[in-house]
């Protein structure tokens, strides 16, 4: 049994953190959230309360400030049991590892990311700080995720597009994929 978590942020990425949450058995879970009746505070309120954090917002920068703002040896990660993590990789602090995601051989997970139901990070891939890999998607093997980015549900990853951008489309040119961003 874990004792406290607190989750900032309480739409659909903190429901999803709660599940995964209660799955690894913490006795109390609490939402911090400017926005939400379920909040006990604001994020601006985590101080005042001796808890385990996740950050769970969709927004990769929003999530990547507001990390940068807590005591990293409060940010604990949350990877569900019915997900793979293979023993070679490396999920860092701050990242929500949802049920049947695939984090595979040497893969290095940056702070604050989210893999979703379904998704798979192939063997030696970086996914760079607050990274998003959606439902059903895939990250090539040895490839690297640029911090911020998110890779929508569906997609695979193969390649370089610019910082903080989201695949949305992938084309076929010549038998090679090719991710196609589409801006910030």
């Amino acid at each position: 049994m874990r004792d406290n978590l607190l989750i900032i942020g309480a739409g659909q990425y903190g429901m999803i953190a709660k599940e995964i949450a209660e799955e690894l058995g913490y006795e109390k879970i609490d939402f911090l959230d400017g926005k939400s009746d379920k909040a006990i505070g604001t994020p601006d309120d985590v101080d005042k309360f001796e808890s385990d954090v996740i950050v769970a917002i969709g927004n990769a920068e929003v999530r990547g400030r507001m990390l940068e703002k807590i005591d990293k040896s409060r940010v604990v990660s949350l990877i569900s049991p019915h997900a793979y993590v293979s023993p070679s990789a490396v999920v860092s602090t701050g990242c929500v590892v949802e049920p049947m995601a695939v984090v595979h051989t040497g893969a290095n997970v940056g702070i604050g990311c989210f893999i979703s139901a379904g998704a798979v990070v192939n063997h030696d891939c970086v996914l760079e700080d607050c990274c998003h890999i959606d439902c059903n998607s895939s990250v090539m093997k040895a490839s690297t995720v640029p911090a911020g980015t998110k890779v929508e549900s569906n997609m695979s990853w193969t390649g370089e597009v610019e910082t903080g951008e989201e695949v949305k489309q992938i084309e076929v040119h010549d038998d090679n994929w090719y991710a196609m961003a589409s801006g910030k």
